[in-house]
């Protein structure tokens, strides 16, 4: 039986760029013409969100977010390097960046061999921070990502045989490289740039649904209502693909680390909180749930109330803990909760070792 390593992580964009970015979202949303006049008054907040804004409108807050953030990775990218895997399974999603108007799929395995990527030259078609990157790195900086073409083919053949009707691609279609979910958790994960040497295999998942071509998996303005799409598969379908995931994964001849790439609840997606805050108690109980290894409070959170929550990117999790739990790893080896009501969204960072 091969070994596996499950890991939680983010892929919060503003992290790619400079600390005077980190509000822009907030920001936005704190000038929409349509929000309640009573919540651009910061005595109307959250006391924790007014703690975030103090005097400096979040820039001391935005620091020590970006440093709890960096060392977080740190500690993954530890974990990630003393397992040493043959190949590296990225969940994540995919906003209207690979996969738009001629073909959407639920799931789908990208079976690419190496690619040359060039983060900055790619910002318009990913979601990261293109003009003022915090590594000073210039527009034609290039990175490689490794393929791994056979294990991709392993995964969706084991998935294919085991009913999960996956679909995979050899190249990319509308997106040059890789959508910001997996490059992003590249980058991330090679923060001090030591370089990032492990074969990826991509597998993103529609977590967008209703709102991947109507709103093109993006931030709306309150009140901008439009036409939604199908949706998502469902959080305990989902779990079911992590579970065959891992069947495959154990049954492989490599060593396999399975990364879960996503922030929580995202700010911007939530109805009640105005597009001003995350709903942080959504996401401390599936946290809560997460330490405990209660799965089943995850296996029971219904698509409709993920959405509700702003959790839609949350489903790449769902894949994490379907995958641990048919491995019989319930409860993590150290997770961390990093919070916040200013940057977008709740971060949870969580390792499963073997």
């Amino acid at each position: 039986m091969a070994e596996v390593l499950g890991l939680g992580v983010t892929h919060y964009p503003p992290l790619s760029g400079t600390n005077d970015n980190l509000t822009r979202v907030f920001q936005r949303a704190l000038a929409d013409p349509q929000l309640p006049e009573a919540l651009r008054d910061p005595a109307n907040w959250p006391a924790e969100a007014r703690a975030e804004w103090a005097s400096d409108e979040g820039q001391q807050a935005g620091r020590r977010h970006r440093e709890a953030l960096v060392a977080q990775f740190a500690k993954a990218r530890q974990a990630l390097d003393a397992f040493n895997p043959d190949v590296v399974v990225i969940w994540g999603d995919d906003q209207y960046e690979n996969f738009r108007e001629d073909i959407v799929p639920p799931y789908s395995v990208l079976a690419y061999d190496d690619l040359t990527v060039r983060p900055w030259e790619h910002s318009a078609e990913s979601n990261v921070m293109g003009d003022h990157n915090v590594w000073n790195e210039p527009k034609d900086h290039e990175i490689r990502v490794r393929g791994h073409r056979e294990a991709a083919k392993h995964f969706t053949s084991a998935l294919l045989e085991q009913d999960i009707d996956v679909s995979y691609a050899y190249k990319p279609l509308h997106h040059p490289g890789f959508p910001h979910a997996f490059l992003n958790t590249i980058l991330y994960l090679d923060y001090e740039r030591q370089g990032f040497d492990y074969p990826v295999v991509a597998f993103p998942l529609n977590c967008y649904g209703r709102r991947v071509i109507s709103y093109q998996g993006n931030i709306s303005a309150l009140g901008d209502v439009r036409e939604l799409d199908p949706p998502s598969p469902s959080p305990a379908r989902v779990m079911q693909v992590g579970a065959a995931v891992a069947r495959a994964a154990a049954a492989s001849p490599w060593r396999v680390a399975l990364i879960a790439s996503s922030s929580w609840s995202h700010s911007f997606l939530v109805e009640s909180t105005h597009h001003l805050f995350p709903d942080t108690a959504a996401d401390q109980r599936l946290y809560r749930a997460l330490v405990d290894g209660d799965l089943d409070v995850w296996r029971s959170t219904s698509l409709a109330q993920a959405e509700a929550a702003g959790q839609q990117e949350l489903l790449n999790w769902w894949a994490l803990l379907g995958a641990m739990s048919e491995l019989s790893r319930t409860t993590p080896t150290w997770s961390e909760f990093v919070g916040s009501h200013l940057f977008v969204s709740d971060k949870v960072f969580a390792a499963y070792q073997p």
